[in-house]
């Protein structure tokens, strides 16, 4: 019986469709060529950079290029390879960070770092990463903020706290903001002054884009469409009025 040819000792690239991965960070393409240009590196160098330093034998020039065209994007293993190439963090080839994940890919931390800090077993940390739902005690979470780096507004992301509080914004102001100060104030710790301010100016905001909507004669649909798009910003918009305040 014949023998089957031998294979060559570099390893196929990795079947990407048969394997299970988490979600790409999103990924700073220009911050990623404009790096690797200021070394004077051509795409086939940083390619032979991460085939030789980091373990990743498939990564070929063809490669490097689609994820400087944003025709892909790198995983969180490949993305932290590039940044040793190209002498940066791998937060300098984030965009902005959305998920737990990306937190830490950003601040350039193994899981492990992260669990050990905020006091979680590896494993069920990484389940939280996976799922995307973060759960832990207040000192947990406090410990999560520091570990990351986190902004108010990014730790309220990351702990999954986003939905809740666009309900308690929209409800605020669309009735009486003045009985969500409380509520508000217990998902975001600011000062209770902050949030007064801040809750009466969007509702504010909000009721007099809808009068002057229809006191234009827009009709109740036009007038429908710039209420919803108001609401579904609404977290955005409590952040940009909390800044504005001078608060973080």
């Amino acid at each position: 019986m014949r023998r089957p040819p031998a294979q060559p000792n570099q390893p196929n690239p990795p079947n990407r469709s048969s394997r299970r991965n988490p979600p790409t960070p999103p990924f700073n393409a220009p911050a990623a060529r404009r790096l690797r240009a200021a070394l004077n590196m051509g795409p086939e160098h940083v390619a032979y950079g991460m085939r030789a330093s980091y373990g990743l034998p498939y990564v070929t020039e063809d490669m490097v290029i689609a994820w400087e065209r944003e025709l892909t994007a790198p995983t969180g293993s490949e993305l932290t390879a590039l940044a040793g190439v190209l002498w940066c963090s791998p937060g300098e080839l984030l965009g902005k960070p959305r998920t737990l994940r990306e937190h830490r890919i950003a601040r350039g931390l193994a899981p492990e770092d992260v669990a050990r800090a905020v006091g979680h077993e590896l494993l069920a940390y990484r389940r939280m990463e996976e799922t995307d739902d973060w759960h832990g005690t207040d000192r947990q979470s406090a410990a999560l903020a520091e570990a990351l780096g986190l902004s108010l507004p990014d730790f309220i992301t990351v702990t999954g706290r986003d939905t809740k509080l666009a309900e308690l914004l929209r409800s605020a102001v669309t009735t009486r903001w003045q009985a969500y100060v409380r509520p508000v104030g217990k998902m975001a710790p600011l000062d209770r002054r902050v949030i007064e301010d801040t809750l009466q100016e969007l509702h504010q905001n909000y009721q007099g884009q809808m009068a002057a909507t229809l006191s234009w004669g827009g009709g109740s649909g036009d007038s429908s469409a710039a209420g919803r798009e108001f609401l579904d910003r609404i977290v955005e918009h409590f952040w940009t009025t909390v800044q504005g305040s001078g608060r973080p």
